[in-house]
């Protein structure tokens, strides 16, 4: 059975991104096969729990406050509307709920104690649950673990130098700090990345060495194809093609053999046989529903049509992992200490950013 490394070099990455496009796929094709079930793939269903007025200015999304777009924000969801929305989730065969929340980083209080009731209500589901709510600290992620948190997804989006391309308004090494956070709970970690934004190659491999030389690695990687906003400063982007995606799909199995690798963004933009050849490649795991918090995404008939089409099957709960247990909130060993962690803002100049938000302020 092939190793799992964590001391890969961006040139050895390289080296296999670029293999001939058959020899790749039969090598990732194979360490999938030692490691997973080739015919079972692991469905999660995300839930955009507050949408819109986000602070930072991630150049892809729709939800930042400073670009206009057409998103229409909402506050923060009640904890019967998730349990709701978790109950029809089960329902179309997905065994995770991914809550995410369009804050910067955590703060200590009302809204979180909210989220952390979402966390339990949706655990004694017998479902997972997944949360991206920005940075964490380490009190934070310990209360969210407590609660019954099964994965808590923070992106790299990209390797650290295209990064500064694309945000200025976090630092690289806060989602790293908040990865390391969440590594001092029970709770697995799920992040990925975002290809299609103008990066070179390079950067691409460079994004696996980050991830994959994190001890372990994550359990869950994303793979997201950027999906052009209107308004945002990557609108102009060029969908990123299948073979792209296939090749990036195939090389983090390589690298990352026991992660599930998880299609995300973009599918509406794939055909069933290019989604085939990335689960051929290693991808074992997709977002279901109509929406990914606020860009479309393929209806999950259309998935579990897939499926049956491919003979492929969903993963059920707690698979890989057991079942965290969930500690009541009056039962909690854990109380906000209202922190105020210093997470950076480097906030360097991007031009395409600033060209953005100069629009918005146009249009408003």
């Amino acid at each position: 059975m092939s190793e799992t490394r964590h001391n890969w070099t961006k040139e050895e990455i390289l080296e296999i991104y670029n293999k001939p496009f058959m020899e790749l796929l039969y090598e990732a094709a194979t360490v999938h096969r030692l490691h997973h079930d080739p015919n079972v793939v692991q469905v999660s269903t995300l839930l955009s729990i507050k949408t819109g007025g986000c602070s930072e200015d991630c150049g892809y999304c729709p939800q930042a406050a400073r670009y206009h777009t057409d998103i229409e924000g909402n506050d923060l969801m009640s904890v019967q509307q998730v349990k709701a929305q978790a109950l029809r989730a089960k329902s179309t065969g997905s065994s995770r709920v991914c809550m995410g929340a369009a804050w910067r980083n955590v703060k200590d209080g009302e809204e979180f104690d909210q989220v952390l009731e979402m966390v339990r209500t949706i655990n004694k589901l017998d479902m997972e649950v997944c949360c991206t709510l920005g940075m964490v600290t380490e009190n934070q992620a310990k209360r969210l673990a407590e609660a019954g948190l099964y994965a808590y997804n923070h992106n790299l989006d990209s390797s650290e130098e295209y990064y500064k391309e694309v945000i200025s308004t976090r630092g690289y090494q806060d989602r790293l700090d908040t990865i390391d956070n969440v590594r001092k709970t029970n709770v697995t970690v799920c992040s990925g990345g975002i290809i299609g934004m103008g990066e070179s190659i390079e950067d691409r491999a460079g994004m696996l060495v980050a991830l994959s030389t994190l001890n372990p690695q994550p359990e869950s990687t994303p793979i997201n194809a950027l999906v052009a906003v209107e308004g945002t400063p990557l609108e102009d982007q060029k969908p990123v093609s299948i073979w792209d995606m296939v090749r990036m799909v195939a090389t983090t199995r390589i690298v990352m053999p026991e992660t599930q690798v998880r299609l995300s963004a973009g599918r509406t933009q794939m055909t069933r046989e290019g989604q085939a050849m990335c689960f051929f490649a290693g991808a074992n795991s997709i977002f279901a529903g109509d929406k990914l918090l606020t860009t479309p995404n393929p209806d999950v008939n259309e998935d579990m049509e897939m499926f049956a089409v491919l003979g492929m099957k969903p993963q059920k709960p707690f698979t890989k992992k057991v079942q965290p247990k969930t500690v009541e909130a009056a039962e909690s060993q854990f109380e906000a200490l209202g922190e105020k962690p210093k997470w950076t803002r480097p906030e360097h100049i991007i031009e395409r950013n600033e060209a953005a938000k100069a629009k918005a302020k146009t249009l408003k």
